[in-house]
């Protein structure tokens, strides 16, 4: 136990290349009482292997930190005699958390989970942030809806999105996006031009990268207030002064399910009922009535998402193969997506299962994910995950493609079909709106409503 005492906390972050970068950087960073050791790994492909750099780990850490695969884990607490393992990475079941939490206790090492008080920043211009408690619940679209109405009132609105660093980190410290050519020359992924693109073509201007303090800093330079677009379930980086949080009315009873979405709904200011014209009647007021359940100073409002086809009648009578967005399907165990209600909506003669031409590398993709229908996620993070995507549609026995990702599949990849876009954007629904709940914060934080 002395021995302990006298020397530095030994630490391995659990992370997935986002909320484990950034406790290190606001907690650990510049702690000499403590020594990261190591970051693992999980549920993204290919971003174990790598070390985060030294240009970002700061002056303690003159050779980085490896990035290591979660599996070792045990192994790793036992051998590197590590003292603390902190959780850092969303959208678990609460049970999945205790598992990772016995591992590591067995090991001999603590299990810390560190909070919004410690890890938020603070932002010197007014932050609305979107939340929600399980991935694929609609904050993008929200978002967007919030920053076009934001814009009309004459502010000028920088979003700054979850991080989504997959790449080269050092170059990917702070990435301002306001082009799609600038997402080429970062060499986004598909699954961050799924987050990016949509915001670009909306006119915002979106931060991200992996060091929050400087990308907030370079958003409060150019900006009246900040959207936080928030990733999985996540709580957000900066301090919100209006916190909106969505459930999902298609995920009735997951409310309190999930790290940390069952946090960011105790946290919430306003809750919006997501999907409201999707999910049968009893579905929604039950999805209500538990959301006031847990966060009963919240006001709760409704809102739709309705879907469209950019072209119905390529789609009807067609055998068609439906490609989802790629988190809602996957961390989101949503087992289809609006590109399927869409396709048969339109009166789809038959839907394809992709199973059946699937690549190697999305062939593991369905393996991890047994409970996919007969849809196709959008993966990309590596370019071989990428063509194996394209391997897999253009395989497929299909006459149409519907493609319900956010991204324009078609600039990145060569599909020998024709390709018909879903599209879904916020609206809202019933009378108590959420636009007059962000009409009376404007008016608090002196803005123009």
């Amino acid at each position: 136990m002395a021995e302990r005492a006298a020397r530095r906390t030994r630490v391995v972050i659990m992370g997935a290349a986002g909320r484990d970068f950034h406790n290190f950087n606001v907690v650990y960073r510049d702690d000499p009482r403590t020594e990261v050791v190591a970051f693992t790994a999980a549920q993204i492909a290919g971003i174990a292997g790598r070390r985060y750099p030294p240009a970002l780990a700061g002056p303690l850490y003159p050779q980085g930190i490896p990035v290591l695969e979660e599996e070792r884990l045990d192994d790793l607490c036992r051998e590197q005699r590590i003292d603390q393992v902190v959780l850092a990475y969303s959208d678990l079941a609460h049970a999945e958390v205790m598992h990772r939490a016995s591992r590591a206790l067995a090991a001999g090492a603590d299990f810390v989970l560190l909070g919004p008080g410690r890890t938020m920043l603070a932002a010197r211009v007014p932050v609305i942030a979107v939340s929600a408690v399980r991935t694929g619940c609609g904050k993008s679209q929200t978002a967007r809806w919030l920053s076009a109405r934001l814009r009309r009132r004459g502010l000028r609105t920088a979003v700054i999105r979850h991080p989504m660093p997959y790449g080269d980190l050092e170059r990917q410290a702070v990435q301002r996006f306001a082009a799609r050519a600038d997402l080429d020359a970062a060499r986004c992924t598909l699954e961050e031009r799924e987050e990016y693109e949509p915001h670009l073509a909306a006119g915002n201007v979106v931060f991200a990268g992996a060091d929050y303090a400087r990308i907030t800093a370079a958003a409060e330079a150019e900006a009246d207030l900040i959207l936080w677009d928030g990733g999985n379930n996540d709580f957000p980086f900066l301090r919100p002064d209006l916190h909106i949080v969505l459930v999902d009315a298609l995920r009735p009873g997951q409310e309190t399910t999930h790290h940390p979405g069952e946090t960011v709904l105790r946290m919430a200011d306003v809750i919006v009922v997501a999907k409201s014209d999707a999910a049968p009647a009893a579905d929604v007021e039950r999805v209500e009535q538990a959301a006031r359940r847990v966060n009963p100073r919240a006001p709760v409002v409704r809102a739709a998402s309705p879907i469209r086809l950019d072209d119905e009648a390529a789609v009807r009578g067609r055998r068609v193969l439906v490609v989802e967005d790629g988190p809602t399907t996957t961390h989101g165990g949503m087992a289809y997506g609006a590109g399927l209600v869409a396709a048969r909506q339109a009166g789809a003669a038959e839907i394809v299962d992709p199973r059946a031409t699937a690549a190697p590398e999305i062939a593991r993709v369905y393996e991890a994910n047994p409970h996919l229908g007969p849809v196709l996620p959008a993966t990309g993070y590596t370019g071989a995950q990428l063509k194996a995507l394209e391997q897999t549609i253009n395989a497929a026995r299909a006459d149409v493609v519907v493609a319900a990702t956010p991204v324009d599949l078609g600039a990145l990849i060569a599909i020998n079909k024709p390709v018909v876009r879903a599209r879904y954007e916020f609206r809202e629904a019933g009378d108590a709106a959420l636009s007059a709940h962000v009409d009376r914060f404007l008016q608090r934080a002196g803005l123009p409503a």
